[in-house]
């Protein structure tokens, strides 16, 4: 059986994630191996945590090549120094949002 030499190489990835609701003034961190699923399964209010604050839009992620570093980032990006961390690499997006407003 020949592989294709493209799925040869085919690398799988674990995505960390931000998602900022369009409504209310909330964001959501998680991971994923399939973010554009995920992202459809959150807008379908599949995910009790974010089924009340829906729509959401991605605004940020991070891929990485082990589950285990998404997962840790995730918890990290949850905590309030992550938080911080986030908000200060975001803070151009988020200026900018609160003065379209």
């Amino acid at each position: 059986m020949n592989i294709c030499p493209v799925e040869k190489f085919r690398m799988v990835m674990f995505y960390t994630y931000v998602l900022e609701s369009i409504q209310f003034d909330q964001i959501y961190v998680g991971f994923t191996e399939d973010l554009k699923k995920r992202l459809i399964e959150h807008n379908q209010g599949l995910s009790p945590s974010t089924k009340p604050y829906r729509p959401w839009k991605l605004i940020y992620y991070e891929a990485c090549l082990n589950e285990n570093d998404a997962m840790r980032r995730e918890k990290y990006l949850k905590t309030t120094q992550g938080r911080r961390l986030l908000y200060r690499r975001l803070k151009d997006y988020r200026y900018h949002q609160k003065h379209i407003s």
